[in-house]
């Protein structure tokens, strides 16, 4: 009996830029920080939230109400991150921590550097600690550090004062880019189905109780709940069940647009799967049409399908399957 491959894994990243467009409230509190100043927003309960929001949590009402706080404040509760990550605040050892700003009553999300956790405590004071450079972001804040008591301040400052949000050259948008670094294991079934694809092959799991024959497997059927240990090899030929026309040039994609994409009911198999069509005008793809596997230039999967030069299935055959 031949033994099961090793389970694979390999390291992923998923990054993009996210950009949007920021209201009179939010632009008040970013280009604040640039200019070193706080915002936050009165509330028809007389609460000031910090950061702002455009409309009240509790009566959904739009808030303008801007007032400006204090740069010192309160750690109200913290957790320790023995490990900073990369585009985190510090890149040594720190806390993050919720601060409720003087003359706020909500809490502000950031870092502290602290020598260790010994060091933190509900109920320490901190302030701002400011980026050299400013571009009215949050990260102008550049962390928040311990406050020494005894150089005169002893508790929360005064009340916080109204400000028009009036900046000159107001940040209207900004650019976020978001990024997940993580390590992927596609687990055992979907082992033996990437494994088989290098011998060009295509083998799904069959579940004992529906018989559904799932690809890609997925080690149970998500519908009867027990596990697929029945291996069927499918295709290699399929029926496009339904699709869609790409007209967006993905970045970085050597694809040329517009071309089509669609699900693939592969011989056998009890449910479609992704697929990119070529070999045909995109304009003259349709339901039903029978593709066959066109191999990538080093043969570990299908690069695209193309027409089988069969005629079109019935809708009868790939109905269940849309």
């Amino acid at each position: 009996m031949t033994p099961p491959p090793e389970t694979l894994s390999a390291p992923l990243v998923v990054e993009f830029p996210f950009t949007r467009s920021l209201g009179p409230v939010q632009s008040a509190f970013l280009t604040g920080l640039r200019e070193r100043t706080v915002l936050g927003v009165r509330t028809q309960a007389g609460e000031v939230l910090v950061p702002p929001v455009e409309y009240d949590p509790a009566t959904a009402a739009e808030l303008r109400d801007l007032v400006e706080v204090g740069a010192t404040g309160t750690v109200t509760t913290w957790a320790w991150n023995p490990e900073p990550r990369r585009g985190q605040p510090l890149t040594t050892p720190f806390a993050w921590v919720l601060v409720r700003l003087d003359g706020a009553d909500t809490a502000l999300l950031h870092a502290l550097d602290a020598p260790g956790p010994e060091a933190v405590r509900t109920g320490l004071r901190v302030r701002i600690r400011w980026a050299t450079e400013r571009s009215g972001a949050i990260t102008d804040i550049a962390c928040f550090e311990p406050y020494d008591s005894d150089a005169g301040d002893s508790g929360p400052g005064p009340e916080p004062t109204p400000h028009t949000g009036a900046f000159e050259n107001a940040v209207t948008g900004i650019v976020a880019p978001a990024r997940l670094d993580y390590t992927y294991s596609p687990g055992r079934a979907q082992t033996r189905y990437l494994h088989a694809l290098t011998e060009r092959r295509t083998v799904g799991e069959r579940c004992p109780s529906c018989a559904k024959v799932y690809v890609p497997p997925r080690g149970a059927c998500p519908t009867c709940g027990v596990a697929t240990t029945d291996q069927v090899e499918v295709g290699p030929r399929g029926t496009v069940t339904t699709f869609c026309i790409v007209n967006i040039k993905a970045r970085n994609a050597e694809i040329e647009v517009p071309y089509v994409y669609a699900h693939i009911a592969l011989d056998g198999a009890g449910l479609a799967l992704h697929g990119r069509i070529a070999g045909i005008p995109y304009d003259q793809v349709r339901m039903g049409l029978r593709v066959e596997p066109v191999w990538s230039e080093d043969g570990r999967y299908p690069d695209h399908y193309r027409p089988a030069g069969e005629p079109d299935a019935d809708y009868d055959t790939y109905k269940e399957l849309l």
